[in-house]
């Protein structure tokens, strides 16, 4: 509270997706020169994602500092830019969570295990019964992939 600098949101999962029915909260950290740089996003929820780190930093472009890489194979519009905001941040975090990005993963074991259930088009349990486990009861509803 009064921190301009330090957001807490939250993030209710997406509809249609394993996350559906969750209430994920999250952290917006700004930095000083924002909007010339990204914040940080980091979920306080216990996430099981491919582009969601152990500690719950989320890989994900728009979050990226606007400098030319070639070593990210990241095009530099797709990195942050000042006329990016909380709300466009937000929606790529949400659809994130529904289309990872397996090419960049943060998590390797849950990008291996993702790429594993879209082969077999759901079959393979393991990475949505983990989804599920990751963030407990809170999980109230079957969704159909």
């Amino acid at each position: 509270e009064g921190d301009l600098y330090n957001w807490e949101v939250a993030i209710f999962g997406p509809p249609n997706t394993y996350y559906e029915g969750g209430y994920f909260k999250a952290r917006l950290k700004f930095p000083i020169d924002y909007p010339y740089s990204p914040p940080a996003f980091r979920f306080l929820t216990k996430m099981w994602h491919p582009n969601i780190y152990e500690t719950g930093d989320v890989c994900i472009s728009i979050l990226h500092p606007p400098v030319d890489d070639p070593q990210s194979g990241e095009l530099p519009s797709e990195r942050w830019n000042p006329t990016q905001n909380v709300r466009t941040i937000l929606l790529s975090v949400i659809s994130l969570l529904n289309e990872p990005n397996t090419f960049s993963p943060a998590n390797v074991d849950a990008s291996v295990m993702y790429r594993k259930w879209k082969e077999s088009k759901g079959k393979d349990r393991e990475y949505t019964d983990i989804i599920r486990r990751s963030w407990g009861p809170r999980w109230t509803r079957s969704v159909t992939a």
